[in-house]
């Protein structure tokens, strides 16, 4: 068991303050803290946050390995980062039994460089007509809390009220991607000034806004807990406001491209940009941000949505729709809400550590940085600048859209229960 002493660093951007890891845990938080015989860490003028929680990522495996592996997602996740993931389901075969779950956290638990926590399917194969086994997924060895159709809606709102009744017991969430399909049959981009004149298919803003409107009242109805996925328009976010002021058990997630990019970029036809929920206005990017802020969105998770090479570098209507995101995730976060004055470190720490693992029920993530707690800490600099190279991705794939973009901060240090899983910026 090793012995750390991170001196000086700015704990969620308050005063310097040195931390001392002894083994697994924080042993001690203060000033002038003695080294002894630890390894120092001199962390002058970076920010020290709780490890990362992602809510939304996809690794792929099974079934999908040409494109991100648990070990090369996790790898990903740490250079980000992350101290723990959420898998989604939609692997081949689909996550949607015990035996299916308990492989991923078992390859999780082997991998080391980040937790995985896997997530159900709510219907069986994700096809959305019957429940997939809810309550077996919960009690394997895996603990599956959230479930579900990532990729897919679950449209049909009598299975979506049984899957919401069946997790109440034992205080497990929904996470809807909300796309009504027969509103976006055909759909290439947001519906709106960009796609008439490029003569794509509209995705309209309604698609997303009228499943979010029925499963805020389901949840109501239910008394149970939802969670939407990929929020992306400013009346999602209307919505979620309003459920939230009625005391609904509501909570919705941004990922950090809609935080950034607009439809305004698929100008270009590179298919960098198609992702699902699609790139949306300005005005949307505004709101998102803003509801980021004042807590209407409860948190930032990347859909990290990774791909081979052939599925992006084809036609538009051809490609394969999603983006790599979570080792570029914190970078975004810092300039579009750090940097604009939305957010401060304590903030992102909310936003993207507490919040995410208490919405997850995640043991062991989302802690204070005080003594007693385990070491998941991840080590920022915010000062650093840097143009994004995917080739030096620890992901699998290397569709982001970011390549070449300048973007600010870099994660230097990561912990994983006191064991850097990233030194200086590189994997351990």
């Amino acid at each position: 068991m090793s012995t750390i002493l991170i001196r000086g660093a700015k704990i969620l951007g308050g005063e310097p303050a040195d931390v001392l890891i002894d083994g697994e845990t924080v042993a001690q938080v203060g000033t002038g803290i003695e080294a002894g015989d630890a390894t120092v860490i001199e962390a002058a003028g970076r920010i020290l946050l709780p490890g990362l929680v992602d809510l939304h990522t996809h690794l792929r495996e099974p079934g999908r390995e040409d494109s991100e592996t648990v070990l090369t997602g996790t790898k990903a996740a740490a250079a980000g980062g992350f101290t723990a993931v959420h898998a989604m389901a939609n692997t081949f075969p689909v996550a949607d039994t015990a035996g299916v779950v308990e492989q991923v956290w078992r390859l999780g638990k082997e991998s080391g460089y980040c937790d995985v926590q896997p997530v159900g399917a709510v219907t069986v194969g994700l096809e959305g007509k019957q429940l997939a086994e809810l309550g077996a997924m919960h009690d394997s060895a895996a603990g599956v809390r959230v479930f579900s159709d990532d990729g897919k809606c679950v449209d049909d709102a009598v299975i979506m009220r049984r899957a919401l009744e069946y997790v109440k017991a034992f205080d497990g969430v929904v996470a809807q991607h909300a796309q009504e399909p027969r509103l976006t049959e055909g759909a290439q981009m947001n519906e709106g000034v960009v796609s008439a004149e490029l003569g794509l298919g509209g995705w309209p803003a309604v698609a997303e806004e009228s499943i979010i409107a029925r499963d805020v009242l389901l949840a109501a109805h239910v008394g149970s807990r939802v969670h939407i996925c990929h929020l992306s328009t400013a009346g999602s976010v209307d919505l979620v406001r309003w459920a939230k002021s009625k005391g609904w058990d509501v909570t919705a997630e941004v990922t950090p491209h809609h935080l950034l990019l607009t439809d305004e970029l698929v100008r270009s036809y590179d298919p960098v940009y198609k992702v699902n929920p699609p790139l949306r206005t300005e005005a949307d990017v505004m709101a998102l941000r803003e509801a980021l802020a004042d807590g209407t969105i409860d948190c930032v998770a990347t859909d990290h949505a990774p791909h081979p090479h052939e599925d992006k570098d084809c036609e538009w209507a051809a490609a394969a729709m999603g983006m790599v995101g979570l080792e570029t995730a914190l970078s975004v976060v810092q300039q579009t809400m750090v940097e604009t004055g939305l957010l401060d470190w304590a903030g992102v720490a909310d936003r993207m550590s507490f919040r995410p693992a208490a919405i997850g029920r995640l043991e062991g993530h989302g802690r204070p940085v005080s003594a007693g707690e385990p070491a998941n800490l991840t080590l920022v600099d915010p000062s650093y600048r840097g143009a994004v190279d995917p080739a030096g991705f620890a992901s699998r794939s290397r569709n982001t859209p970011y390549k070449g973009r300048e973007l600010p901060g870099r994660v230097t240090h990561t912990f994983l229960r006191g064991r850097a899983t990233v030194v200086d910026g590189k994997l351990a």
